[in-house]
């Protein structure tokens, strides 16, 4: 049975007031009828929440983990499928490091993860990491990067998708690295990377900077290993047979 709490505690939820005199006078299914409606426009703010948080996090497409397969991925003893997915790391500002051979879902698993952030409320941006690097030179030489990185800081989690595919200049490469300064212990970053960090510099060029980064980077971050083969790769030879 439906009791006075509930009706009030959804109205404190959506910051109502002054309607306690009127729910003491309803009777059970007028209770009922006035929980529902509540309800309703909970659930309505969050839909539209949702949405807006999807449409400005920059997420290119939508994958959640129905049907995803964890089957290859190794998990450190600091991370598991469960934690991995509860986004608790998030709460704690760690990072997470999805690194492994191309194709393997680590692009689909950081997507994912934005999705999750968004329905949980949270600010995301995604971004491939060679996109953000020229919208940060860009920036930079218009004169107004300050305010991009302000805008940044407004996030709960960031995602670098795609680190070492493509190298970056001098500047390109000290702009992402005060990026991910400014994230340690405030943000949570997601990176995938195809790429050991051993091999870091070639993308970075300066071998202190690397260093630096993947310090501030790896310090508090689970790293998930992607060693199985290209996903794509295996559908399309499934394809042609």
């Amino acid at each position: 049975m439906l009791n006075n709490e509930a009706i009030k505690d959804i109205c404190k939820q959506l910051k109502i007031a002054y309607i306690d005199d009127l729910i003491e006078t309803s009777t059970t299914k007028q209770k009922e009828y006035i929980y529902e409606v509540l309800n309703a426009e909970i659930e309505g703010r969050k839909r539209a929440k949702l949405s807006k948080l999807l449409k400005t996090s920059n997420i290119p497409q939508i994958k959640t983990f129905e049907g995803y397969k964890f089957d290859e991925i190794i998990f450190p003893s600091t991370c598991n499928k469960e934690r991995l997915i509860s986004l608790e790391w998030i709460k704690n500002k760690e990072n997470i490091v999805l690194m492994g051979n191309v194709g393997t879902g680590k692009t689909h698993m950081a997507t994912a993860l934005s999705i999750e952030a968004c329905r949980k409320g949270l600010n995301v941006q995604f971004f491939r990491v060679s996109e953000l690097v020229e919208t940060l030179v860009y920036k930079y030489n218009q004169g107004n990067i300050r305010q991009f990185r302000n805008r940044l800081k407004k996030n709960e989690l960031l995602i670098l998708d795609e680190v070492g595919y493509v190298p970056f200049d001098k500047i390109g490469s000290e702009l992402l690295f005060n990026v991910i300064s400014e994230c340690y212990e405030k943000q949570s970053i997601i990176v995938t990377t195809n790429l050991e960090f051993g091999q870091w510099s070639s993308v970075f060029g300066d071998t202190k900077l690397t260093a630096a980064l993947i310090d501030r980077l790896v310090h508090h971050a689970s790293i998930v290993s992607f060693p199985g083969e290209s996903n794509r790769l295996a559908q399309a030879l499934t394809n042609q047979k």
